[in-house]
């Protein structure tokens, strides 16, 4: 067998080295390449904004066409609406923002997150951007940050897609509502590994899988137990300001999309809330849980592309 030479073996051993150091030592910086590879994907790209009062906002934009911009949920942040983008850019332009305390924005410590207080924020975020108007979808928390907004800002709101909207008081109890209510505690918080790893199959009847590397998965995870703190007090200010109020004075036509086996949302609210918003439609998804944009993206997104075709 020939020895392998000097020269080849250091410049291996080099190579090796680096892949370490990148592997263990900056990990970070690989989950943000891989998630910009994602976004690039469907046709997504990563901007950022500041704010008047200093708050820096980051946000995806992407497609053609009339303006939408998308709210995530509680515990989620703007690549949550990826899978559904891919079939929302040939009709329209995306504007997907993180909420401040969410993902790349800002998170400044004792900072207001209930919906009212977010949905200045956004108004905020549009005059920064120089949007004077737009259409409004919002999943989960989101539904009720696009409602608050319409209702303290009917200029900015052209339309609403609403999809499982929370915090509905005179709702039926969901499954969510009654583990709260009999045992205090919230699977929607992630304190341990087993609160992550049931989770997924909490908010979806049928999880999509992550196509990241294990590891940065477990980056990721690592990242939301980290967040313990932050979630607890997002999610008390969001349960303490329930929609109806502001549903109330919304005069846009709204779209609003429920998952038939949601465990967060029961859909026996759909009459309520279209009890409830002057101009709504309503559907359900029955094999669907808490994230209709997630499980079922082309049937929610030609559904949605029928509602505003049909304005």
């Amino acid at each position: 067998m020939r020895p392998i030479p000097r020269a080849a073996l250091s410049l291996f051993l080099a190579a090796l080295l680096v892949g370490v150091v990148i592997r263990f030592a900056t990990p970070g910086v690989l989950l943000a390449i891989a998630e910009d590879r994602q976004r690039s994907a469907v046709g997504m790209v990563t901007r950022s904004v500041t704010l008047p009062d200093g708050l820096r906002m980051s946000y995806l934009e992407g497609g053609r066409g009339q303006l939408l911009m998308l709210v995530h949920d509680f515990g989620a942040d703007k690549d949550s609406w990826l899978r559904v983008a891919r079939y929302l850019t040939p009709h329209y332009q995306l504007i997907v923002p993180d909420l401040v305390g969410f993902g790349d924005s800002s998170q400044p410590a004792g900072a207001d997150h209930s919906p009212s207080a977010q949905a200045a924020r956004l108004s905020a975020f549009c005059r920064a951007l120089g949007i004077p108007a737009t259409h409004v979808g919002g999943s989960g928390m989101g539904a009720q940050v696009a409602l608050a907004w319409a209702a303290a800002q009917p200029r900015d709101v052209q339309s609403l897609w609403l999809l499982a909207p929370t915090g509905l008081r005179a709702a039926p109890e969901s499954e969510l509502a009654r583990t709260l209510r009999e045992s205090g505690r919230n699977p929607l918080l992630v304190r341990s590994e087993d609160d992550l790893v049931a989770l997924p199959a909490y908010l979806a009847v049928k999880p999509a899988a992550s196509t990241l590397p294990a590891f940065l998965q477990d980056l990721q995870k690592r990242e939301r137990m980290r967040r313990l703190g932050l979630d607890e007090r997002i999610y008390a200010q969001v349960a303490a300001e329930p929609v109806e109020a502001a549903a109330a004075q919304v005069r846009r036509e709204a779209f609003i999309v429920f998952g038939g086996r949601d465990r967060i949302v029961d859909a026996r609210a759909a009459p309520l809330w279209r009890a409830l918003l002057a101009k709504s439609h309503a559907m359900v998804l029955p094999d669907t849980g808490h994230s209709p944009a997630t499980e079922q993206p082309e049937r929610v997104a030609s559904d949605y592309v029928r509602f505003r075709d049909s304005m």
